[in-house]
């Protein structure tokens, strides 16, 4: 970019913010291209003879790029009854969606909205079913599921979602809306379900560890199966982070839902 005699830096934290608040991807060519874009504005100082600073900021940043197209602090807030952050594997790397559920006067019906295949589905059913079975454990009216509609969306429905992990993430959002009891801040999960209500292991968790420290996540729950996969990652790169090993339901809920 014809820069050779100029001195430019770029510090840690300005390449730290270019990764994960304008872009998401596996490699570097979109953020050697967020780069160019900086250069170019640099460029055009030094040809306009105007003042260049040695170092980029995230002031200058964001004004070369515009306002972060990513923002982690809609995964830390705490949210209202029956929404929960759940784990994702995608072909760029883990990911963090939301489940959300809403109740309405009804006859029982469920619907699932959100680009959602056969087997997440499924484990949206088998969630409501162990919730049914275990309703006087926790405090339900066996009657509210026979008078209530019940609808679960995962948002971003342009993205296709299946895949068993987010078995407890569905668990927790009914057992949520339905005790009006929120779940935690700072909490993500993934683990699949069965009807006994036990929970089962998972893949891609380095992938979704990553992705949950990336987006301030304090505290993540998994199978106890998949602790051997935490401990082959990086103690560095997840610092901060709690893990919380389960092996039913019941642990599940009893540590994700707040008491009140």
């Amino acid at each position: 970019h014809g820069l050779t005699n100029t001195p430019l830096r770029f510090p840690d934290r300005v390449i730290s913010k270019m990764v994960q608040e304008y872009r998401r991807e596996s490699g570097v060519r979109e953020l050697d291209r967020l780069m160019a874009a900086v250069m170019r504005s640099v460029a055009k100082q030094v040809a306009m003879e105007e003042t260049v600073e040695p170092q980029v900021t995230p002031a200058f940043l964001e004004k070369v790029l515009g306002k972060p197209k990513f923002n982690n602090e809609i995964y830390t807030k705490g949210h209202p009854p029956g929404v929960t952050v759940g784990l994702a594997w995608t072909s760029v790397g883990g990911d963090i969606l939301f489940i959300e559920t809403s109740l309405s006067k009804g006859k029982g019906n469920i619907t699932l909205t959100g680009n959602l295949g056969n087997v997440m589905k499924e484990s949206a059913t088998t969630a409501l079913s162990y919730l049914r079975a275990h309703a006087a454990t926790y405090k339900i009216p066996e009657n509210k599921f026979e008078e209530t509609n019940i609808h679960v969306h995962v948002p971003e429905g342009a993205v296709p979602k299946d895949g068993p992990s987010a078995g407890i993430t569905m668990l927790t959002s009914l057992a949520s809306v339905f005790t009006g009891r929120k779940v935690k801040p700072y909490t993500a999960m993934t683990g699949e379900i069965t009807l006994r209500g036990q929970v089962l292991p998972v893949g891609g968790i380095k992938e979704k560890i990553l992705a949950a420290k990336r987006a301030g996540i304090k505290d993540i729950i998994l199978c106890r199966q998949n602790q051997k996969d935490v401990e082959e990652i990086n103690k560095e790169y997840i610092k901060g982070v709690r893990f919380h090993y389960v092996s039913e339901m019941q642990e599940v809920l009893d540590f994700a839902l707040m008491k009140k």
